[in-house]
């Protein structure tokens, strides 16, 4: 038991979208060519991958409530725009920097099985492995759409 935390990115075509044609044909041959598509007036993808995890970040957890959920701690998932993750990052890279500013920019957050509220080793290892997810997704084409979602 405890808090698990979870970053996904989604992305959804159609046949027709003509924004971008070329997007419906690379999903297609993500999911196979061969694919039957039972509505055939207008076909449609969904793709969705797990592009992070945490165990018990309740600081990161506690960002992505008050910043991308409106403070319900509800479990339910919640978008993230672009803007949240590259603020997000900016922050962990300050208190990496400087560890004095922990308290302030990344305030830990305790609750039910939420971990330790101690800025130490554990702490800190969550802010790099952030940096990490998040640099990732920031390379991803703007097609992509972040989701976070916990549970406990």
């Amino acid at each position: 038991m405890g808090l698990d935390q979870y970053l996904y990115a989604k992305q959804y075509t159609s046949e027709s979208d003509y924004a971008r044609p070329d997007k419906f044909a690379v999903l297609k041959d993500v999911v196979g060519s061969d694919i039957k598509f039972l509505v055939k007036e207008s076909p449609s993808i969904s793709v969705e991958m797990k592009v992070g995890q945490w165990r018990k970040a309740n600081a990161i957890h506690a960002y992505f409530v008050d910043n991308c959920q409106n403070g319900e701690d509800d479990c339910r998932e919640s978008y993230v725009d672009r803007e949240k993750l590259v603020e997000l990052l900016d922050l962990c890279k300050q208190v990496i920097a400087d560890h004095s500013k922990a308290d302030e920019l990344l305030s830990t957050q305790s609750g039910f099985f939420f971990g330790s509220t101690e800025y130490g080793e554990w702490y800190f290892q969550d802010l790099e492995d952030t940096v990490s997810i998040l640099e990732n997704c920031l390379t991803m084409e703007d097609t992509w759409e972040f989701y976070y979602q916990s549970s406990w």
